[in-house]
Order: structure tokens, then C-alpha cells, then sequence
């Protein structure tokens, strides 16, 4: 393959970096070559895993410690990897971004000037935007020539009202970028996408989907486009998560101060130690508490679908109503027993859950005559960034 072929696309995080390779058809379709991780960064079980387009296993090794200590060392690794086997560079890089802040709302190019841009937005999204950010610094210092592109879970919310936007604040605040951001956006794009394309009687709809996964959210959205999203100024606000708390009253963290933590210590516990891992005291991993008896397990599930449930349904305020709910991410995608939980607290909206539908994952797992259709999509950020990166450097 050659360099104008091919499109590489970098989803990092703090203890993993995903890639994946896209081929270029002439009619500018893409379609996978490969994909891989380097998971365990920072850790002793560092290991990197790359599988064809068919599942097939290209590589799978342990990585020493030392040379995946952070993840600019992770992404010289996989950087190293892909250049053994690759007959020559991609046409472009295409990179997940959590925080595109105030100004950016759509992908961009990325030069020392946007990178410092994206810098200054860290403590909007600290748990995300430097290991976002650290591929697109290394690639830039070894390849300062090959196109990167930047694409925004922020940008997809853009379209939302003055009233969506904003909190309760003075204007002064909302004008220095204290308003409603909305994540996960690269996941929507891809679940409206999907919905127009597969679910065509839906196009047009009032679609709420619901992102569950470590992080969680759900988005309200009217033929498409975002009107609404549970999550706001950072990825703190709204449905419980793994370790975050999502909703929260603002006096716990005075409380706190009052109780002598630090900017730092406030931080970590709120990214680190809440959600369902401080509610059950054993872990955030849904497998692990769907198998446990302990009973603090069963009420971190029961607060998670509770809360779960409530955020869904209430987005219907922003579209006057609700013609279908879409599941998506690791949980959404893959746990039938979480999902019958969450619908049960919609039986009085006459929402009806089939129970071998959901057992076999969809995509349609209400029943025929449930008066909201529940449906599973599987998302595909990936895809979606790598869209953004050809059209970009395509137009360019």
C-alpha cells in the first residue's frame, strides 16, 4: 500500500491507545485494514494486540514497562510497529479530542497553534485531553509534515439552543466558556448516521441515545442533530459512571474544601473513586458486580439504572416527546441484564422490553407493541473520525 491509500486514526487514553488503518477507495469509500491496542500503559501488563480486518491476530505481545511508562511512550511504540509494516506513511492522522472548548466546533487541522489551544482546555476534561493530545505532540515532532487532524466529542453539541447551552450563571461566565458542552459526540454522529441509514421510519425522529460505557451520557436528538445531552461544562456532570458521580450537589465539593482536600485531591476523587466503583466499594467493571452477590454491588447497579433511567426519559423535555431510545458503548452494546434494568423503570411509559430480543442484543429489543421502540446500535467513533480526517485533507 502507499501513502495516499491509507488513513490512520488514534483514540488515546490514560491507559490505552487504540488505532486503526483505513483503506481509500477511489470512490473515497473507507473501509478497515486493521486495528490494535496498546492497553496496560503505566503498568506492569502492558501489552499490544493488532487484529486484521477479518479478527485475524497480527500481533500480540507484552511490552516491556519502561518503554510504555506514559503514553507518549506508548505511541512510539505503536508508531514503531506500524512503521515496520506499512510500505509507507499514511495520507493523514486522525485524532480523538474530548474538549474542543468554546471556539472549536467543527475538526481541524492541527498545527502549534491549535495544540496549544487544546492545552489550555486540560482542566475542562483533565482525566482526557493530555492523553488525547500526547500521540498528536509525538507524531508532530517526528512527522511535522503528515497531516494531523483534530475531531471534537464537543463539536456534534453545537447545535443546541441559548437554553440548552447555558447554566444559571451570570453572562460574564458563559462568554469565558461556562456553558454546556456535551461529550461523547463522536458516538452520536455515528449512532445518527446509523439510524438514518438503518432505521429510515426514525428519520426525522425524536431519538434519545444513551452512551453507557465507562463514561456515560445520553443525547437528545431531533432529525439527527444534538438538541440536549446530560453531560455539560465537563465530563462530570450528569448520569453516574464508572468512577465519576455524575449529578452531584455543588455544596459536596465546598464540603470538601471544608474539610481541607485540595484542588487535586477534589479532582482525583471525583474522576477516580465515585461512581459505581464508590458505591460498591469492589470495582466499575459492570461484569464483575452483575456476578457479585455482596449487596453493595446490587445497589450500585440499582442507583446506576435508576439514575440511568431517569436521565433518558427526562431528555424528552427538549424534543416534546420520545419516538425511540438507543442503547450504545461497551455496556449499552453488551449487557442485556443492565438494559432490562434501566427499562424497567419505563414500564408506565408503556415501554416493553422483549426479553429474547435483548438477550440476543437487538437491534431492536422492544417488543412489537411497546409505545417506544428500544433499539441497540454499535457505535464507531473510529469511523466517524476517520470521515472527518478525509474530508478535511481531501478539501485541503
Amino acid at each position: 500500500m502507499n501513502s495516499q491509500d491509507t488513513l490512520l486514526v488514534i483514540n488515546a487514553g490514560s491507559s490505552s491507545i487504540k488505532f486503526y488503518l483505513y483503506g481509500i477507495s477511489a470512490e473515497r469509500e473507507l473501509s478497515p485494514i486493521l486495528g490494535g491496542q496498546l492497553e496496560g500503559i503505566g503498568t506492569q501488563h502492558s501489552r499490544l494486540r493488532v487484529r486484521d480486518a477479518q479478527g485475524q491476530t497480527m500481533t500480540e505481545r507484552q511490552i516491556a514497562p519502561r518503554h510504555a511508562a506514559d503514553v507518549r511512550d506508548a505511541q512510539e511504540v505503536v508508531g514503531t510497529w506500524l512503521s515496520g509494516h506499512l510500505s509507507g506513511s499514511p495520507l493523514a492522522v486522525g485524532h480523538r479530542v474530548v474538549h474542543g472548548g468554546p471556539d472549536l466546533h467543527a475538526p481541524v487541522l492541527v498545527d502549534d497553534a491549535i495544540i496549544e489551544k487544546l492545552q489550555s482546555y486540560t482542566s475542562l476534561a483533565p482525566l482526557h485531553q493530555p492523553n488525547n493530545l500526547a500521540p498528536m505532540q509525538v507524531i508532530r515532532e517526528r512527522l511535522p509534515h503528515l497531516p494531523q487532524v483534530a475531531c471534537f466529542d464537543t463539536a456534534f453539541h453545537r447545535t443546541h439552543s441559548a437554553v440548552a447551552d447555558r447554566y444559571a450563571v451570570p453572562e460574564a461566565m458563559y462568554q469565558e466558556g461556562v456553558r454546556r458542552y456535551g461529550f461523547h459526540g463522536l458516538s452520536y454522529e455515528y449512532v445518527a448516521q446509523r439510524v438514518k441509514r438503518a432505521l429510515p421510519d426514525l428519520q426525522g425522529g425524536k431519538v434519545v441515545a444513551a452512551h453507557i460505557g465507562s463514561g456515560v451520557s445520553a443525547c437528545a436528538m431531533l432529525d439527527g442533530k444534538s438538541v440536549d445531552s446530560t453531560m455539560g461544562f465537563t465530563a462530570l456532570e450528569g448520569l453516574p459512571m464508572g468512577t465519576r458521580p455524575g449529578r452531584l450537589d455543588p455544596g459536596i465539593v465546598l464540603w470538601l474544601m471544608e474539610r481541607g482536600m485540595s484542588h487535586d485531591e477534589i479532582q482525583h476523587f471525583l474522576y477516580h473513586d465515585c461512581g459505581l466503583k464508590g458505591l460498591s466499594g469492589i470495582g466499575n467493571d459492570m461484569r464483575e458486580l452483575e456476578a457479585s452477590d455482596a449487596p453493595a454491588a446490587r445497589l450500585a447497579l440499582d442507583y446506576f439504572a435508576w439514575r440511568v433511567a431517569e436521565g433518558i426519559v427526562g431528555l424528552g423535555c427538549a424534543m416534546n416527546g420520545i419516538d425511540a431510545i438507543v442503547f450504545t458503548a461497551g455496556i449499552g452494546e453488551n449487557s442485556a441484564g443492565m438494559r432490562a434494568r434501566i427499562a424497567r423503570h419505563w414500564e408506565w411509559l408503556g415501554i416493553r422490553i422483549d426479553d429474547a430480543r435483548n438477550a440476543a442484543h437487538g437491534p431492536r429489543i422492544s417488543t412489537e407493541d411497546s409505545k417506544i421502540g428500544v433499539y441497540v446500535v454499535r457505535t464507531n467513533e473510529e469511523l466517524i473520525i476517520a470521515q472527518h480526517t478525509l474530508d478535511l485533507v481531501s478539501a485541503r
